[in-house]
């Protein structure tokens, strides 16, 4: 077939004074309309040279075309775009999710739509609500509680759902999450190559599959090390934040102290955690060695730098939008539930340290009722 010149540039939006479409690009690269319509979309570009995709774009920009999403919707019933839940948007681990999901649906041709639903189900409900109105394609959720019959619901519509970071009891719900077992014991080994024999943990909210997961292996590997796991010796929050870090922390130290180092399930707990510590006059490591879960932006800043399990969050964003693709294109079977688990890393610094020399860590277990004046976890410039 014929290639024609690329036609010269036209006034933006359109040609002359209507808008551009598909037949104005096909006539100006000397190709049929369908061509044209298989080069723009992003899931067929691939059946055409790339030298004809080349010109195809080229003559697109230089015309001015967009194509009209409203047809587009009408005639395949789907509307490109993809809806994001996240429980906290101010959680410094999630742009970074988002960044990997938008840098692969982008480039698909999808847009994603994303909404904060504060941790609370009924404004989860809310909100999945309105995105199946609006004609999403697929979700992705990070804000998915164990048992969520939300999701059950919209899944069952047919709606491609993959979890991330979290991941539902159903095992029909797609996700991708990380590994939280191998990532505490990985703490826990440091912390006893360290010396630490008496550990104590600030847990995550047990309806979460974070908090669940994380504090059963706390349990499971303590015990193959011979740690003591009494109750006293945990603390659960009901919120991944610093407010319930510092809590947790204080009410570990009012049952008598006696450890040596805190476990939390993630970085904000941790920064709690030290946040009490301070208040009372006590230090970390020196006193007690306190670590954390994730590495958010920032915690390699505070003082001290934090040691945590680091997960691949970038990853994490671009492998559920993969896993979602498939779903939404057919490419993988539908019935048949994905659910893949991401590698961690240990990332030591200097939250950490050999236990104080201390008899049953005095230090830890001085008089509580003598708070001293309350106390922010610094952060050094970059």
């Amino acid at each position: 077939m014929a290639e024609k010149d690329v036609a010269g540039p036209q006034s933006p939006g359109g040609v002359g004074n209507r808008r551009a479409t598909l037949k104005d690009v096909a006539q100006a690269v000397g190709v049929h309309v369908s061509t044209v319509s298989r080069a723009l979309n992003p899931e067929t570009r691939h059946l055409i040279t790339p030298q004809i995709v080349e010109k195809i774009a080229e003559a697109s920009r230089q015309l001015g075309y967009q194509p009209n999403t409203a047809a587009y919707s009408l005639r395949t019933n789907r509307t490109r775009t993809i809806g994001v839940l996240v429980p906290d948007i101010t959680n410094s681990i999630f742009p970074p999710i988002i960044r990997g999901l938008e840098d692969t649906l982008t480039p698909r041709g999808y847009a994603t739509l994303v909404v904060n639903t504060d941790g609370q189900f009924e404004r989860e409900v809310a909100i999945l609500e309105t995105l199946f109105a609006r004609g999403v394609d697929g979700l992705v959720i990070a804000s998915a509680e164990r048992e969520d019959s939300a999701i059950r619901a919209v899944a069952a519509r047919g709606t491609p759902v993959i979890t991330v970071n979290r991941r539902t009891d159903d095992p029909s719900i797609a996700s991708v999450i990380n590994d939280e077992t191998e990532g505490v014991r990985y703490m826990l080994n440091h912390l006893v190559a360290l010396g630490h024999r008496n550990i104590a943990t600030i847990a995550g909210n047990q309806a979460l599959s974070t908090g669940q997961r994380r504090y059963e292996a706390f349990l499971r590997h303590a015990v193959e090390m011979g740690l003591d796991v009494s109750p006293t010796r945990v603390g659960f929050a009901s919120t991944f934040n610093e407010a319930d870090g510092e809590r947790c922390m204080e009410e570990l130290m009012a049952r008598g102290g006696g450890f040596t180092a805190v476990l939390c399930a993630n970085d904000r707990l941790a920064i709690g955690a030290i946040m009490a510590l301070r208040r009372r006059g006590l230090s970390c490591p020196g006193d007690i060695s306190i670590t954390g879960f994730n590495d958010m932006a920032m915690v390699d800043r505070i003082d001290p730098p934090l040691t945590t399990v680091r997960i691949q969050q970038y990853r994490v964003g671009a492998a559920a939008a993969e896993l979602l693709l498939e779903r939404m294109t057919k490419r993988s079977e539908i019935g048949k539930p994905q659910h893949i688990v991401m590698p961690v890393e240990l990332v030591v610094r200097g939250s950490t340290a050999p236990p104080a020399q201390t008899s049953g860590n005095a230090a830890a277990t001085r008089d509580l009722k003598t708070a001293t004046r309350p106390a922010k976890v610094s952060v050094r410039s970059v």
